[in-house]
């Protein structure tokens, strides 16, 4: 017999758009942890979708690609027809042994001295959007958070800087963000495809020290990659790249700005800038869910799963689950050791996880020298998305020291 525990969980569709902006969502994945930890989500249309919660199964489906493959899609909603076109081109949706080949070519562009010159071009960047903010004064940091990362991915594919602002609302646009439709998200999308296919050819006549100029130089099994794989990888890493630490950033701010103490410690221990940003990511969890799909019938934590029922992970969840940290639900910038899933776990680990955390340290290292401390201006407004747990708005007033 069903419990009301379990009756009203039964009723929460975690795939619904408006679930994140609940102010309980942390205490359903609670729950879901404690209760149902692997969970038959029932959706309106009557579909549904395993969702794993807790850490330790979150971690093996993630590494067990064997199992669990990304082919058939690696998240909620997507266009099964859009993704079969892609699977095999796109990272995200490619198994093995295809993956690590593309994965390898791209990873070839990380040069140091690349990696030198983005971390230059950071400190550029972030201090001159931090001048920007005046003491005392209202600042919308959700502004302030989407200039970094899309400068450094950018910066990184070769997008020339008159196109950056293009890039962010395009990038924005098609992932939904201010209430966008299904139209305008394919509209966007098409128009970033359009951009790259210019590109590409640009590059195809003048390479550079860029991705695409990479890409347009890689092969896989000495078979050179397609147009259409350059672009939906571009796409693939502009997206992931500019969304994630963006949110990351806003999520850490406020962290901070809601615990002056933890502000201070990490100000008065730069050399920790590390371990801080690993919390931000642990605490901010921006990738909400992965979906997997299993090859054959499997098991979690003793239960049965089909071969084809979709598996999602909560990443959020299982970076508060009480099992894998201690105090979970506390945000603690000194927090060691931080095992947490924020960049995904096995072959289809972020690729960005390393660029990511040096953006993230830039940041941070140069508002923790800036400011003194702060406060939120009014409450902060989460994005509605089932993929993103972020901010559509987060106003905040800073003291400069």
């Amino acid at each position: 017999m069903m419990t009301d525990a379990h009756a009203a969980l039964a009723e929460i569709d975690l795939a619904d758009e408006d679930f994140a902006t609940r102010s309980d969502a942390e205490d359903v994945w609670a729950r879901l942890r404690r209760e149902r930890p692997v969970h038959w989500n029932t959706r309106p249309d009557g579909s549904g979708f395993w969702a794993v919660t807790r850490h330790q199964d979150a971690a093996r489906v993630l590494k067990d690609a064997r199992t669990f493959v990304s082919e058939r899609g690696m998240r909620l909603d997507h266009n099964p027809a859009a993704t079969a076109a892609a699977a095999g081109k796109l990272m995200i949706v490619t198994d093995a042994p295809r993956h690590a080949k593309i994965r390898r070519v791209v990873n070839s562009a990380f040069t140091p001295r690349m990696a030198a010159r983005l971390e230059q071009n950071m400190r550029v960047t972030i201090r001159e959007e931090l001048a920007a903010v005046r003491d005392g004064e209202r600042c919308e940091f959700t502004d302030v958070a989407s200039v970094l990362p899309l400068s450094v991915i950018c910066d990184m594919l070769g997008v020339p800087k008159a196109d950056w602002p293009f890039m962010l609302r395009s990038t924005r646009t098609a992932f939904g963000e201010g209430g966008s439709d299904l139209l305008e998200r394919l509209e966007a999308h098409a128009s970033i495809l359009e951009y790259y296919r210019e590109l590409v050819a640009e590059r195809r006549r003048t390479p550079r020290e860029d991705v695409i100029s990479t890409m347009v130089n890689g092969a896989v099994d000495g078979i050179p990659l397609t147009d259409e794989e350059i672009f939906l990888n571009c796409d693939g890493l502009i997206s992931g790249g500019n969304e994630t630490t963006r949110h990351a950033s806003v999520g850490g701010l406020l962290a901070l700005v809601d615990r002056p103490d933890q502000w201070r410690a990490a100000a008065e221990a730069p050399e920790h800038i590390d371990t801080l940003v690993n919390e931000v990511l642990r605490y901010t969890s921006p990738a909400m869910h992965v979906l997997r799909t299993p090859r054959e019938d499997t098991e979690i934590r003793g239960q049965p799963i089909r071969a084809g029922e979709p598996v999602t992970v909560w990443m959020p969840s299982a970076n508060r689950d009480e099992a894998a940290f201690a105090d979970a639900a506390r945000f603690d910038g000194l927090r060691t050791p931080n095992p947490h899933l924020a960049f995904g776990n096995g072959p289809h680990y972020c690729l960005g996880a390393t660029l990511a955390r040096i953006e993230l340290c830039v940041l941070f290292g140069e508002l923790l020298s800036t400011f003194s401390g702060g406060e939120r201006a009014d409450p902060a407004l989460r994005l509605r998305s089932n993929l993103i747990w972020g901010f559509e708005s987060a106003p905040v007033l800073l003291h400069s020291r």
